[in-house]
């Protein structure tokens, strides 16, 4: 068992807490950014709960394990990197102004990770939980996904600390999502002294994204939306390359399944034009049922709170698909996510941090069934 000293919850020391974790920029893929961010989480971890957060080095940047001791009995799970490049806090730094907090990250997800850090400090005993923080959750977690579900099947719930849905609710449900690269191979010629002597790559791409897009199924809460294309070299010369980047969001497996055969069978429209895809639904959807039981502790612990199932993708995708009950967006109230205007709440921070407090508490003593999601 880890022994530290109870701390009880304050706004305070959280807005000290979050600003030392968003002036250390951690933009995804930055090794060298990464590994700054995550020694100052680590250290952060170490210094409000004790013991030693361990760093789990990757490809992708170092991952941040904690464990309190004892049997393993709830995960919080989060991550570090941001989609902000460096640089972005010179334009955008930390402020807290009329009871906003904005900066780089602070909404998703740096601002979760202290409130739930800030919550379990406030717990006499640490015994049973697990901290893990990642370091490529914004790009798909193909580094950590293992990690993740090797450690939510081990403790046998999840309590996820991305940001707040709208209004500060939870997050019960979420899509399945993915995303698709179509290259399409034509051949170049003339544009003016004999254009039919080509293969047009970019018609070809554009016959493409039309077929793509017409596999959404809005009232299955499928969507399929071309989002980057890029064709061409020159203005005089017909297009031997273009590739088109798709965004796909199911909410059921059936539909991951039906979307992913039809990319692998689309073909060309041009003769001559050679059609290549990658790509696919990556992160599995979260049923609605994988957080029932959290849920309603949730909401016994605070009756006003809302759950809200939304169209993105956090780790809570993974943990959800093993049937180990989970409950997202924990974190931060406010929003913003990726955007200049990202800010969080700070009337709400220990509200919530309390909330960690009790859920785990709560978990622990065996206040919610942990029945495995079927």
């Amino acid at each position: 068992m880890t022994t530290h000293r109870r701390a009880d919850v304050s706004a305070a020391a959280m807005l000290d807490d979050l600003r030392t974790l968003v002036e250390v920029e951690s933009p995804s893929r930055d090794l060298d950014a990464l590994s700054a961010s995550a020694k100052t989480v680590a250290a952060f971890v170490e210094r409000r709960l004790g013991g030693r957060a361990a760093l789990v080095e990757s490809e992708a940047g170092p991952h941040v394990h904690w464990s309190g001791g004892g049997d393993p009995r709830v995960l919080v799970l989060g991550h570090h990197d941001t989609v902000f490049p460096l640089g972005t806090l010179e334009r955008r730094p930390f402020r807290v102004e009329d009871g906003r907090a904005t900066g780089p990250g602070v909404f998703d997800m740096l601002g979760g990770l202290v409130q739930a850090v800030h919550g379990l400090a406030a717990l006499d005993d640490l015994s049973g939980v697990e901290i893990l923080v990642t370091a490529d959750e914004e790009v798909g977690s193909g580094s950590s996904r293992a990690l993740i579900e090797e450690r939510a099947r081990a403790c046998g719930a999840v309590l996820v600390f991305e940001g707040a849905a709208e209004g500060g609710g939870l997050k019960t449900g979420r899509k399945g999502c993915g995303s698709f690269q179509v290259s399409v191979t034509g051949r170049a010629s003339h544009a003016g002294l004999e254009p039919a002597a080509g293969v047009n790559a970019l018609i070809e791409a554009a016959r493409q994204v039309l077929d793509i897009a017409a596999l959404s199924r809005p009232e299955a809460g499928t969507t399929v939306t071309p989002t980057v294309a890029s064709a061409g070299t020159q203005d005089n010369v017909v297009p031997a390359q273009a590739t088109v980047v798709v965004d796909v969001r199911v909410e059921s497996a059936a539909e991951k399944d039906r979307i992913e055969a039809a990319f692998a069978a689309l073909t060309p429209h041009l003769d001559g034009a050679e059609i290549d895809v990658s790509g696919g639904v990556g992160r599995p959807p979260m049923p609605g049922t994988a957080s029932v039981g959290l849920f309603e502790l949730a909401r016994r612990l605070r009756p006003g709170i809302e759950g809200k199932a939304v169209g993105g993708g956090s780790d809570g995708n993974f943990t959800a698909a093993l049937g180990v009950p989970t409950l997202d967006g924990l974190g931060a109230v406010g929003g913003g996510a990726h955007a200049d205007h990202e800010y969080l709440l700070v009337d709400a921070m220990e509200e919530r941090a309390r909330l960690v407090t009790e859920l785990v508490r709560e978990i622990r003593g065996g206040g919610t069934a942990q029945t495995r999601v079927r």
